[in-house]
């Protein structure tokens, strides 16, 4: 399979928004394709968040990776959440998980980030083997807490 990955634009929204919705699909949430496409809409308009996103020589969308930049006070760096992740299922084993993965990492160096973050469903097994093999470290200093607003 060949294919590429870049940044996408706001111009690509048509192509990711699909691939979006699959990804909260796949988290449980009820497929809604607009709300997806308005999110994605308003993360572009804002530049709150980087997508990367790969497609094939036709120009067919097969997965993307959305990046959020934030910042360690303690460490007075920049960082990445790479929040989201997801290839589509027939172009799952091809290598595209791995390269939308190598492709954030050069981006947030390139960008001067100290480091990159992602966290993963604890049952999600094959996405914690291939973020191993990339040399991604699971932590086990911090436990993580949410607060529902």
């Amino acid at each position: 399979m060949s294919y590429q990955v870049r940044q996408a634009s706001i111009h690509d929204l048509d192509m990711v928004a699909p691939l979006f919705d699959a990804y909260r699909r796949f988290y449980a949430q009820p497929g809604d394709l607009d709300r997806a496409r308005g999110f994605l809409r308003e993360r572009f308009a804002h530049h709150e968040s980087v997508i990367l996103l790969a497609s094939d020589a036709d120009g067919s969308a097969l997965g993307f990776t959305q990046l959020y930049p934030v910042f360690s006070s303690v460490r007075c760096v920049r960082a990445y959440l790479l929040n989201d992740l997801f290839v589509a299922p027939a172009a799952r084993k091809h290598g595209v998980g791995a390269q939308l993965l190598t492709a954030a990492a050069t981006f947030a160096r390139a960008n001067g980030a100290a480091s990159m973050s992602l966290s993963t469903a604890t049952d999600n097994a094959a996405a914690q083997h291939l973020y191993e093999a990339l040399g991604w470290k699971r932590e086990t200093g911090f436990l993580e807490y949410h607060l529902p607003l």
